[in-house]
């Protein structure tokens, strides 16, 4: 018997430091996340990180935290909720950290008889911090508590034709009357040595990266675990679609942590740099997520804007995650039919 089961990021279950801290916790602990041994992991989260962070981060959801809940967990919720009514399947939702985990949501599956889960992670480009983690997290609990049951995962899907005219269909209605100056295009950054890890042929260990150049050749093997290269394939795609002139928009990374080097340009420096070069008006798009969540609602709808304009800037327009929109639903029920059908 097949079923789905849909797996998004998570998030605190309430906008407290108290809530806030034990989620941190789980996902910073996170060897795929904070990827250094577990003894200085442990002393950097635990020993710094939850001792000033909590506070902070729950200022932030206290700013965005809608009455049903956390935005990316309400969201989550409706997909699971449209997916279910469209297909013909048993459909279970997870999140990676918190509650309700991916044992849970394979428990659901198996106690309904499935033995057969395809595993629809919502993460656009391949990260070890986010497709890796699920992957890894969910064969490890086939492997202890469900050995009969067998796993299909979706592939990254970052150039799905689908997804990118989602996208494109959105960013077209936002802005529509909306004369921006430039299209800025925020993806979460990542620690470069996330890059080096996950390229399995070596290549990116002496690469340069350049904020204007790809790091690798769309299509090559080294690119099949690449989030910058198919960040910036994203883009071109959307661009493409929309007839974007090069000079009206931009790829950026945002949400940097620590002080390793992360994939740059930042998105915070280039918001003040464009403002200072005399933008006036600046559109943001977040294609790594599809679901609104802190990152995009305070730290781009809030923050982001706040800097634009304290630096010379006019207006700044966020343009929504796909969220539950219907042709996202179809674009997703799409893939498990194909599936299915297999």
């Amino acid at each position: 018997m097949k079923g789905i089961l849909i797996v998004n990021l998570g998030s605190t279950e309430a906008p407290t430091p108290e809530a806030v801290k034990p989620f941190l916790d789980e996902f910073l602990m996170d060897k795929y996340v904070f990827d250094f041994p577990y003894w200085l992991r442990s002393l950097i989260v635990r020993g710094i990180i939850l001792k000033t962070r909590p506070e902070k981060a729950a200022e932030a959801y206290q700013k965005i935290w809608w009455e049903e809940g956390s935005p990316i967990t309400v969201i989550s919720h409706r997909i699971h909720e449209k997916i279910q009514r469209s297909v013909d399947l048993p459909v279970s939702l997870a999140m990676r950290y918190g509650k309700p985990n991916i044992k849970a949501g394979l428990k659901e599956l198996s106690d309904k008889g499935v033995n057969q889960v395809f595993l629809m992670g919502l993460y656009p480009q391949y990260a070890m911090s986010t497709v890796g983690t699920v992957e890894a997290f969910a064969n490890k609990a086939v492997q202890d508590d469900f050995p009969n049951m067998n796993l299909t995962f979706l592939p990254p899907f970052y150039d799905n034709p689908g997804f990118i005219d989602n996208i494109s269909s959105t960013i077209d209605k936002e802005l529509d009357g909306f004369d921006y100056d430039c299209l800025l295009f925020s993806y979460h950054s990542l620690p470069l040595r996330h890059l080096r890890k996950t390229d399995k042929t070596g290549k990116h260990r002496n690469i340069k990266f350049r904020d204007d150049k790809y790091c690798c050749k769309p299509g090559s093997e080294e690119s099949r675990y690449c989030y910058r290269t198919q960040c910036m394939e994203t883009t071109k795609f959307i661009v493409e679609k929309l007839e974007i002139p090069e000079e009206k928009y931009i790829t950026t990374f945002q949400s940097r942590l620590g002080v390793d080097k992360w994939i740059t340009p930042f998105t915070a420096d280039k918001i003040k740099e464009l403002a200072h070069k005399g933008v006036k008006k600046l559109a943001i798009v977040a294609p790594s997520f599809v679901a609104d969540c802190v990152e995009t609602l305070e730290e781009l709808g809030i923050e982001a804007e706040e800097d634009f304009i304290e630096n010379g800037g006019e207006e700044l327009k966020l343009v929504p995650c796909l969220n539950d929109n219907e042709e996202w639903i179809k674009t997703l029920v799409g893939e498990i039919n194909k599936w299915h059908q297999n």
